[in-house]
């Protein structure tokens, strides 16, 4: 059996549940709660392993983007650490195309 889902429908599905979670102020508290331990959880591990080889600033990027997903301080520094990520990238990107013959 294949599943027939149009693009977006899971989009669409997260949203209505997270709907329900809003409206019981007592599941919502401890879903931003988990929320919030994994994604603090997530950047800490990831700012553990920036000195390993690895992904790690990647891991803490993508916990600050987890946690920018219930609290706002949060979504404000994903958007910035986002910002740097790509200007980074292109500089990157530039020397490499300025050091190939």
């Amino acid at each position: 059996m294949t599943d027939e889902r149009t693009p977006g429908t899971a989009r669409v599905a997260a949203g209505k549940a997270r709907e329900l979670i809003r409206r019981n102020p007592r599941v919502n508290r401890v879903y931003r709660t988990g929320v919030g331990v994994v994604g603090a959880g997530t950047v800490a591990l990831g700012v553990v392993m920036i000195p390993l080889p690895g992904p790690g600033a990647l891991v803490a990027v993508g916990g600050l983007a987890l946690l920018g997903t219930e609290f706002e301080p949060a979504k404000r520094a994903s958007t910035k650490a986002n910002a740097v990520a790509k200007k980074a990238y292109a500089k990157a990107k530039e020397v490499r195309a300025d050091r190939t013959p």
